[in-house]
């Protein structure tokens, strides 16, 4: 079975065995030249144009494995070397173009910049064309379509644009750091920074006893690694070194239920669990910045909990998403949360341990309600909050509204914005389907959302307050 959906996954897993497996026999220095021969051996090229353009796009995720360009703030990173300079088509005629007489396009072109032919087809003068769509909409046969290249079509925020040398370029201000583009680009060229060596770090001050190593999981888990079972994941991540493993569904009963206070009180609302999200509206609509949650989100929150209980914690984050990497460094986080790695990277750390996933006994994860582990798909947040506001006996009627993606996410905030929206909720996560859409899931599969909602069903806890309280009761 594949472990990875695509070849760009499983190179960028490779690059992450090779530096992990060298950290951990203490040759890293001296291997880091030899990892990209290692990657593309040669003699004849298997990806590229040539074996030595191979190579020195591996050396480039050698960097970002081991931490990228400190200068640079943002999490993402292109590689030069490995974008393809896709041609950007912009608005172009395709054959459907039928030559009619209406010329409803040309009509709608308020730069004059189309003209027909002998044939009577429309032409396109690409040195005016400003690709503002108006003649696509008004072509009644669908013949004219707007070509973008992959990343900068995946890119809802308008985050991507093309350098004079038609190379990739990352708009800091813009980027929510939601990852899509580094998933959407067919070569690879846009790759998260790494800091699976911090990981690395903190699992041998835990072998040394100077901290006790803890693993926080996203409940997105759930939908991943579907060649083993989760019960033999968790025993994998304790084999890793990690004294344990907690979910961070319990910290999303924690947040559902303070947050479902907080509704009732403000009245409105936004979430604050996904960090592209409240990201995308400190950056587009910083309007709305009161209306974001003040809660922590739940991997800061659990992790905060962790650490209340034992002071010699170090917290260790893994789920599908880049964004949570940006959080790692935000104020209200850095203080609980120590390192951030990916599904992506845990899956290269349990290989170049050489832990064999399939061959383990199950250890259950046993922390969290259900309400707390559909976090991990879109909507699971509104039922959380609804069901934690009937707990608390509220008689507030929550209106809320799940939005799947960027895109629907800047619709509720524009009605937000306008005033009097028929929601006072607003679920918003940056990735398509929730964190199950995640950039760095190992698999994005239509099953995933099923499999949350059967690790949902099989909680001990079936309310929020009950979960809490057996937490709470278990550090009494």
């Amino acid at each position: 079975m594949n472990k990875f959906d695509t070849q760009v996954q499983e190179l960028k897993y490779r690059v992450l065995r090779e530096v992990a497996s060298s950290y951990l026999r203490g040759t890293l220095e001296e291997d880091l030249p030899d990892i990209p021969r290692k990657i593309a051996p040669g003699p004849k090229p298997s990806m590229r144009c040539c074996v030595y353009k191979e190579r020195a796009i591996a050396a480039e995720r050698v960097k970002l494995a081991v931490g990228g360009d400190k200068g640079n703030p943002n999490i993402l990173e292109v590689i030069e070397a490995a974008c393809d300079q896709c041609p950007i088509g912009g608005m172009t005629v395709t054959d459907a173009c039928r030559g009619c007489l209406a010329h409803r396009c040309a009509q709608a072109c308020r730069l004059n910049c189309i003209s027909f032919g002998s044939d009577l087809r429309a032409r396109i003068d690409k040195t005016r064309c400003v690709n503002c769509g108006l003649c696509m909409k008004a072509c009644p046969y669908g013949a004219i379509l707007n070509h973008k290249r992959p990343c900068e079509a995946a890119c809802k925020v308008g985050a991507i644009r093309m350098r004079e040398d038609q190379i990739t370029e990352i708009i800091e201000e813009k980027c929510t750091r939601c990852g899509a583009c580094s998933y959407m680009c067919p070569f690879g060229a846009i790759m998260d920074k790494s800091y699976i060596l911090k990981c690395l770090d903190i699992l041998k001050e835990g072998e040394r006893g100077d901290s006790v190593p803890y693993m926080i999981v996203a409940p997105s888990i759930s939908s991943q690694f579907h060649y083993a079972k989760l019960g033999q994941v968790v025993m994998g991540i304790e084999k890793m070194g990690f004294r344990n493993v907690v979910e961070a569904a319990l910290g999303a009963d924690m947040v559902a239920y303070e947050e479902a206070k907080e509704l009732e009180e403000k009245g409105i609302l936004t979430s604050s669990c996904c960090p592209a999200f409240v990201r995308y509206i400190e950056t587009a609509f910083p309007e709305l910045k009161d209306k974001v949650s003040h809660n922590l989100s739940p991997m800061a929150m659990i992790a905060r909990y962790v650490k209340k209980t034992d002071p010699k914690a170090k917290i260790v984050f893994c789920g599908p998403c880049i964004a949570k990497k940006m959080e790692m460094f935000d104020e209200k986080s850095r203080a609980y949360v120590d390192c951030v790695i990916t599904f992506e990277e845990l899956q290269a750390l349990i290989d170049a341990m050489g832990i064999d996933l399939k061959s383990l006994e199950e250890r259950p994860l046993d922390n969290a309600s259900f309400f707390g582990r559909i976090f991990a798909r879109s909507g699971g947040l509104t039922e959380a909050v609804k069901e934690a506001l009937m707990e608390q006996g509220s008689s507030f009627e929550a209106k809320p509204i799940a939005c799947s993606g960027l895109e629907e996410c800047k619709k509720a905030l524009m009605a937000m914005k306008r005033g009097n929206p028929p929601f006072n909720f607003v679920e918003g996560m940056a990735c398509v389907g929730g964190c199950i859409g995640g950039p760095s899931c190992l698999t994005h599969e239509v099953r995933d959302a099923a499999s949350v909602d059967k690790y949902g069903h099989e909680s001990r806890e079936k309310t929020i307050e009950g979960a809490i309280r057996s937490v709470m009761a278990i550090q009494e």
